[in-house]
């Protein structure tokens, strides 16, 4: 497998836990990844691409020349030397952006590798020129070969000029006509969307994410009383980034309308972030401890997802096996990962929240219908079938 990262993170974990039940079943499996720490319990299946240094190089070239995916030249042509030894029979990519690997030495070797090959699209940016969603901004450009970038600000954020319609005719070229490549997406609003753009030409199948529920499920803590909220209904917030589309602003608007009996506590913030926030606002840095974020989604009262562009977001499945029920807009595929364990709201601002947290507590509290043993089952259908 190819990740950005390893054993954390959404895409990180999905990576992991399907490389244990394949071990498990007597398989070898190698994620190869480029950025952040490896948790020490998935160190063997590690195999790292490059540097921070690289990291960090390859990072400029996207700010200043719109490069995200063409720097790490020398790091990805080392790399592929290492996949040619190890002989893999299947490659699945998962998130191949994140300053960590070039894309035309990829592609290069993996157009002639007669390898079979599959490839998990956990956002957008396969198919358009330059961001990873385009929902916030209502962008149809993907559609017609992009240009004049409405989204140079948001990740991968560029300083220079814009080069999304060379980046879309490049992509183009080197993501199409290749042999023995299956497209996953993990939600059906992503796969309409691939459905729609210059990647159609492959066999494309929804498999949804799931989470470990013998990790994620009802937990006791002493988060209340460690927060100093005690007798208080957390509203929870989690995010790996939080930015415009996971709707930041839309929680402090909600902290005005809420009384005392809430507390508002979002995970993931920077610490910048957190000292912008108002009194009514307990933020927390981001954790790769999972434990930690299985006692805060146990003692949530609600999870609050006000994305505003997103896939099938794993962080409302994580709350739900955890026992505690979703409030999400209806973006992408947050709908479709909240489902009957949550309310979908069409009206995208803190009024609706507000007006959606009186109906919490007749929401179905969970079961294990979101464990990742139906996800792993199915990508080894597909493993076997595609060989």
């Amino acid at each position: 497998m190819i990740n950005v990262v390893c054993g954390v993170k959404s895409t990180g974990r999905i990576c992991t836990d399907l490389a244990v039940q394949l071990e498990q079943q007597g398989h070898e499996v190698k994620i190869a990844y480029g950025r952040d720490t490896v948790p020490p319990q998935y160190e063997r299946f590690a195999v790292r691409i490059g540097s921070n240094i690289d990291v960090k190089m390859h990072g400029l070239k996207a700010r200043l020349f719109d490069g995200m995916g063409l720097g790490s030249i020398t790091a990805t042509e080392k790399f592929i030397e290492w996949v040619r030894e190890y002989d893999p029979d299947v490659i699945h990519l998962h998130n191949i952006h994140g300053y960590y690997i070039n894309v035309p030495v990829l592609f290069e070797y993996l157009r002639t590798c007669g390898k079979r090959i599959i490839w998990t699209m956990h956002d957008c940016w396969a198919f358009t020129g330059h961001c990873t969603y385009f929902d916030f901004e209502n962008c149809n450009r993907w559609l017609t070969g992009c240009g004049g970038c409405p989204q140079k600000g948001v990740y991968p954020v560029l300083w220079g000029a814009d080069r999304s319609a060379e980046n879309f005719k490049l992509k183009r070229n080197l993501f199409t006509g290749l042999q023995d490549l299956t497209l996953v997406t993990p939600s059906l609003w992503l796969e309409k969307l691939v459905k729609a753009s210059y990647m159609r030409q492959y066999p494309i199948q929804t498999i949804h994410n799931g989470v470990d529920t013998s990790i994620f499920k009802p937990t006791k803590s002493d988060i209340h009383e460690k927060l100093g909220l005690v007798g208080k209904k957390i509203i929870l917030g989690v995010a790996a980034v939080w930015d415009r589309r996971k709707g930041l602003d839309d929680f402090i608007q909600l902290s005005e309308l809420v009384d005392d009996s809430y507390a508002i506590v979002l995970v993931g913030l920077k610490e910048k972030q957190i000292e912008k926030l108002p009194e009514k606002i307990i933020g927390i840095r981001r954790t790769d401890s999972v434990a930690e974020l299985v006692e805060l989604y146990s003692a949530a009262y609600v999870f609050v997802n006000p994305t505003y562009e997103d896939n099938y977001p794993t962080t409302n499945l994580e709350a739900i096996a955890c026992g505690t029920p979703v409030i999400t807009y209806n973006t992408g595929g947050s709908p479709e990962s909240a489902n009957e364990y949550g309310i979908t709201l069409k009206d995208k601002n803190a009024n609706a929240i507000y007006d959606a947290l009186s109906f919490v507590d007749s929401i179905p509290k969970s079961d294990t219908s979101f464990s990742n043993e139906k996800t792993i089952e199915e990508y080894l259908a597909l493993y076997k079938e595609i060989l």
